[in-house]
């Protein structure tokens, strides 16, 4: 047996997965848990990283038409109890202040006092507040369509929490929109998804699949719930992006309605759409190695960090000298929407250095000595091969060549993303290969399991509850261009005309 690789994580995925995750963040300095049950720190790499996120989707989405705008935090009650299926859907996870103000106590020192009027909910999602500014906003056809987007936090108070992919606090954005026509608003849900399905597969290098949910996976209050799905190093499903139709059951209930041309008084057609904090659970996911996290470029904290070779004092002028100089020139270089971002670390760590970066996945590290200078050359490796894979390249094409560096980078990301995904994803027709598909292969290793399958299903939500009661699986789409495939339910036998993506899922 040949001596084991060390890695910068353990234990590793195939040890154990769910733990490698939590190594991986922690190693890449990116978030930690916060004194606050369910709740995150987001370190300032991290950050870095949403605001890239923020930045890229904020863009796409202002090309569509969309608005920025901010709502409140507090919603009260009243507003949730206007929709009885969305107040239903969410009310295991509200969050609700119920007084104003503290008081000292003789016996126990600060106590809740100043009982509010009615009691408010902490933002879970904000459709109906929203709602009550559109009915405001909104009494001729002239007024439509409102296309609104807020970059927020929610509080969603989770039973069973993990950094990232599922915390009582996030940040996200959510959209929503107000429409004359039914038509319209279901081009606008349809137009949402494409826009989370792009930046997706072109900025996180995530491949998704496309689809609608099933009736019981539905938004609460919705009509109809569009979604992207992608598949994770464990084979299971991430819900990565949402966007709703909802139809006129929200405008009737916050009063949405306007006056057409016709001078009729008709309830306008609604959406909303979101994305979160969730996008960094699955980037982990889905292009970490047992060496931490991998950045793609497009979204990356930044793309390059210049690390000096300092062993003599002497050198120490020269070397700075000629890294401050290659700083500025990469710093001038366009990339997509940004300038190369460079880190300069000339901490005296020696190898540990290096690790702390790979760790970090920065998508391309380079060494400077005084020998590389006076080469006019770099020591540069990419995060996306072998740490000892390294290349020495002269300065300038160093500089010339950087982008399309990154660019190959992004590229071969999602390619290794999409190659890993359609290995793991079969179609199936017989229950005796489904349910050995998710049987796990490592009794040990139940989250280990054959990945996603395509399976026929006749639209009966018992046949739904009972896959999942029997295999902890759900549907997780019905991709767009399977629905009208025809077979037999792969639970029931009845006639089916949509294959269906069924998964375990976060």
């Amino acid at each position: 047996m040949g001596k084991q690789t060390k890695t910068a994580i353990s234990p590793t995925r195939s040890e154990d997965y769910p733990e490698w995750y939590q190594q991986v963040v922690k190693a890449s300095d990116i978030a930690e848990n916060s004194p606050v049950r369910g709740c995150m720190v987001i370190k300032p790499w991290g950050y870095a990283l949403w605001e890239n996120i923020k930045h890229e989707l904020d863009a796409l989405f202002k090309e569509t038409g969309v608005k920025n705008a901010y709502f409140p935090l507090f919603i009260p009650l009243s507003f949730f109890n206007k929709e009885a299926e969305h107040v239903e859907g969410f009310a295991k996870e509200c969050a609700v202040v119920t007084h104003h103000r503290l008081e000292q106590s003789a016996d126990s020192g600060l106590v809740p006092a100043g009982p509010l009027s009615e009691p408010l909910v902490v933002r879970p999602t904000s459709e109906t507040i929203i709602g009550e500014s559109f009915s405001k906003w909104v009494s001729s056809y002239r007024d439509l369509p409102v296309l609104i987007n807020q970059w927020a936090n929610v509080v969603r108070w989770e039973m069973r929490t993990r950094i990232f992919l599922r915390t009582s606090e996030f940040l996200w954005q959510e959209g929503h929109t107000a429409h004359a026509t039914e038509n319209e608003a279901i081009e606008r849900t349809h137009m949402m998804l494409d826009v989370y399905a792009k930046f997706a597969e072109e900025y996180m290098a995530m491949p998704v699949i496309k689809g609608r949910k099933s009736p019981m996976e539905r938004f609460p209050g919705a009509v109809d719930t569009l979604c992207i799905e992608a598949m994770m190093q464990d084979r299971k499903a991430l819900q990565s992006g949402t966007s709703h139709f909802l139809g006129q059951n929200f405008a009737k209930s916050s009063n949405i309605k306007f006056q057409s041309a016709d001078e009729k008084e008709i309830y306008a057609w609604t959406t909303s759409w979101g994305v979160s904090t969730r996008l960094i659970g699955g980037l982990i996911m889905i292009h970490g190695d047992d060496d931490g996290l991998i950045l793609p470029p497009r979204i990356a904290s930044s793309h390059v960090v210049l690390m000096p070779i300092i062993r003599k004092p002497e050198d120490r002028e020269k070397v700075m000298t000629y890294v401050n100089s290659l700083a500025r020139d990469l710093r001038d270089v366009s990339y997509h929407s940004r300038k190369i971002e460079v880190e300069i670390d000339d901490r005296d760590m020696g190898g540990a250095r290096g690790w702390d970066w790979i760790k970090k996945g920065i998508p391309i590290r380079v060494e400077i000595g005084p020998r590389d200078i006076d080469n006019d050359s770099v020591c540069a490796a990419r995060r996306d091969k072998s740490h000892s894979e390294k290349a020495f390249i002269k300065r300038d094409q160093f500089i010339k060549e950087m982008p399309a560096m990154l660019d190959d980078i992004q590229r071969n990301l999602f390619h290794r993303a999409s190659d890993f995904a359609k290995h793991h994803t079969v179609s199936v027709d017989e229950k005796e290969a489904f349910n050995m598909f998710f049987t796990p292969e490592d009794k040990d290793k139940p989250e280990i399991h054959g990945g996603f399958v395509l399976a026929h299903w006749c639209g009966s939500s018992k046949c739904e509850l009972k896959i999942k009661d029997d295999f902890s699986v759900t549907i997780r789409c019905i991709p767009f261009e399977n629905e009208k495939d025809k077979g037999n339910c792969i639970c029931c036998g009845e006639k089916s005309n949509q294959r269906v993506v069924f998964a375990k899922a976060y």
